[in-house]
């Protein structure tokens, strides 16, 4: 083994990252210096990828948790042909392929869009769980690794906790994790901040611990190559590494291991950029450069991978001679096809709460989607996944045969788990729990919308009528907060989910049709506790009626003739809408009311869609056990909500529609006072 080119490379790999932040003027240097070792021994000597084909299926993934540790990645992905030189130099700028933290993109070599500490290796547990599910159904031809880099911050946000947990829990033994222990964060050393033994914490979570100099190459290699070798426990390399290894300061003096150099141009930082780079056997005149013999050893190792790449894909072939089915069935996983589903037979009793439609719906797609995994942190039975879970068996050490994963109480954990398991390819991911504590979950939401990753959420107990629970439990700011998503776009211009909050459970149906079409983006569907009568149906067709969901808001019931008032809502408020109707009717009002589960959807119509159902020039009414904002983009500025202004209370919910004004005399009340106020 040449050691000599090998530390070539790192150090190459160093004077890269230290450049592209000296150019930027913006960057974190020495996290990238101090990880340079590792990255590159696991790259080009164990990392199993096809350089002419980044999506090949059985690849190793590889995922970064320290997204400010970019240019490590960068520089690696440079010397493995996925970046250009000049992309380095334009790091950090406007429309650069390198931003500051990397984003989603496959062909380049990022497996995943980092940044929020702890998240990038949670993915990562969610991809080794996605593995694990397809070899027991495919076989131990399409095992693979899943590789994944942790710092000090990331081990320290609490997600971790989740993270080790899970992942010790289900024995992940093709899970690999190197923790870049170098003792220093932004503003101090981690001695600052804590004290635990890390290796005896995930020793209790039941992982393999090795611990090793992480700028030694020869102890990198022997703890990878005993990693690979583990089978029924995922692993963690801790390797204590050196922050801006190969630094030097205007005297010539060692400038490493400083605070300064996590977060600042090594210049900046007090360090010299230009001694540094000579320390390192670079180029003052031409920082970027990738060294001959570097690039020659890249080129072999590359050779390599294409080799390996090349002799699996022969097997492949040779596996699907002899299991066509199996290889279409893995075929249509990967390409995201949803098998038909006849859904308008799917049964549901009258009257139904939306979450329990939603359980009759997750039974057939149990049967239906074979690559379906639902999530749920502790709820299933209260948030109906078990309809789903009904039909399958949860997940346990050792056994991957099913389809369900109970994470426990933890739904951010849920909810990272699920965007890796939408990141490594050939799943559905759904996942479970109650509206309120979506807010658990919102940064890997966030994450999901901006990746573009189909998940699917599953959320219950949409309002206050969780009722005796009280206001810890009861959402009423969360719908408003989501509705955002469906403002904001994502970097294909698309809106960045879709939120659906069906009104009874032909709509219901229709929301899960939509989420399973849904490819692009995650899908949110909020469902109720309580029952919800079925809204009205004039054709005795009210699932063909729901379909007019896709357009997000649509008239459910109409009146001859040009209406005095539109009556609009989403959920379980559209029927107290319907019956409120009946006594505006009493007084001889003409009255259209709409559904709208969907705002955002709805946005996206021809404006002449929207203006034949929502003329500018007719009142509108809304109602919304949300807060009133969620509504206004709807009602506009003329038109008039009734919602909630305040938490919930504890009480039963029908107590608590009286009080709160959720009933369809309220609705008559103040429909009345608006028409009068109009006509004042």
């Amino acid at each position: 083994m040449n050691i000599d080119i090998n530390q070539r490379a790192a150090d190459n790999i160093r004077i890269l990252s230290m450049s592209m932040v000296e150019k930027s003027k913006s960057g974190h240097p020495g996290g990238a210096m101090g990880g340079a070792d590792f990255i590159h021994i696991l790259f080009s000597e164990f990392l199993s990828f096809d350089p002419d084909d980044p999506s090949w299926i059985n690849r190793d993934r590889f995922f970064l948790d320290p997204g400010h540790m970019s240019p490590m990645l960068y520089s690696i992905l440079t010397l493995t042909g996925h970046f250009t030189v000049e992309e380095l130099k334009n790091f950090r700028q406007w429309g650069s392929a390198t931003p500051g933290h990397p984003e989603l993109n496959i062909l380049k070599g990022i497996e995943n869009t980092s940044g929020p500490l702890g998240q990038g290796h949670m993915m990562a547990v969610g991809a080794a769980i996605a593995e694990r599910f397809l070899a027991a159904r495919f076989g131990e031809l399409f095992t693979h690794k899943i590789f994944t880099y942790i710092s000090d911050g990331g081990v320290q946000e609490e997600i971790s906790q989740g993270a080790g947990r899970l992942a010790g829990f289900l024995g992940l033994g093709n899970l690999i994790m190197f923790y870049d222990s170098n003792d220093i964060q932004l503003s101090t050393e981690t001695k600052a901040v804590t004290i635990e033994d890390t290796g005896m914490k995930y020793t209790a979570w039941g992982w393999n611990v090795i611990q090793i100099d992480g700028n030694d190459q020869i102890q990198i290699r022997k703890a990878l190559t005993s990693a690979i070798s583990q089978k029924n426990k995922p692993t963690i390399i801790i390797g204590k590494t050196i922050m801006g290894k190969g630094l030097l300061d205007n005297e010539g003096n060692s400038f490493e291991r400083k605070t300064s150099t996590h977060g600042m141009p090594v210049s900046e930082a007090g360090g010299s950029f230009e001694k540094s780079i000579v320390n390192l056997g670079g180029n003052i005149s031409d920082p970027f450069q990738i060294f001959p013999e570097v690039k020659e050893h890249y080129v072999k190792v590359l050779r390599d991978k294409k080799k390996t790449a090349s002799e699996w894909k022969k097997l492949k072939d040779e596996w699907a001679a002899k299991n066509r089915e199996p290889d279409k069935k893995l075929y249509s996983f990967y390409s995201q096809e949803v098998p038909e589903i006849d859904y308008k037979s799917v049964l549901h009793k009258e009257g139904s709460a939306t979450r329990a439609a939603s359980a009759d719906v997750l039974g057939v797609l149990a049967k239906k989607n074979e690559n379906m995994i639902v999530a749920s942190a502790d709820l299933s039975n209260s948030d109906k996944t078990d309809g789903f879970l009904k039909n399958t068996h949860a997940f346990t050490k050792g056994d991957f045969t099913g389809a369900f994963l109970q994470t426990g109480v933890s739904e951010l954990t849920m909810a990272a788990v699920m965007n890796g398991m939408a990141l490594h390819g050939g799943i559905i991911p759904a996942c479970g729990t109650f509206f309120v504590f979506s807010d658990y979950m919102k940064p890997a939401v966030r994450l999901a919308c901006l990746m573009g990753l189909p998940v699917k959420y599953i959320w219950t107990h949409d309002a206050f009528r969780v009722g005796e629970d009280g206001p810890t439990h009861q959402p009423v700011e969360q719908e408003a907060q989501l509705r955002l998503m469906e403002h904001l776009k994502n970097h294909h211009g698309e809106n960045s989910m879709v939120v659906l909050r069906p009104a009874d459970s032909a709509e219901t149906t229709v929301a899960w049709k939509m989420a399973l079409e849904n490819k692009k983006t995650p899908t949110a569907l909020i469902l109720s506790r309580q029952n919800i009568k079925d809204l009205p149906s004039e054709d005795n067709n009210r699932y063909a009626e729901a379909l007019q969901s896709e357009k997000g808001a649509y008239i459910v019931q109409d009146c001859k003739g040009r209406p005095d008032i539109i009556l609009i809502a989403s959920g379980s408020e559209v029927a107290t809408l319907v019956e409120g109707a009946l006594l505006l009717k009493n007084d001889g009002m003409n009255i259209r009311i709409i559904s709208a589960p969907s705002e955002g959807l709805f946005r996206n119509q021809p404006e002449s869609y929207k203006r034949s159902i929502m003329p500018d020039d007719i009142p509108i009414f809304g109602l919304t056990a949300g807060l009133s904002v969620t509504l206004q983009g709807l009602v506009g500025p003329k038109g008039i909500i009734w919602g909630m202004n305040s938490f919930g209370y504890s009480a039963p919910y029908r107590i608590l529609d009286e009080k709160l004004g959720f009933t369809p005399d309220n609705v008559y009340r103040r429909v009345k006072e608006y028409l009068a106020w109009l006509k004042s």
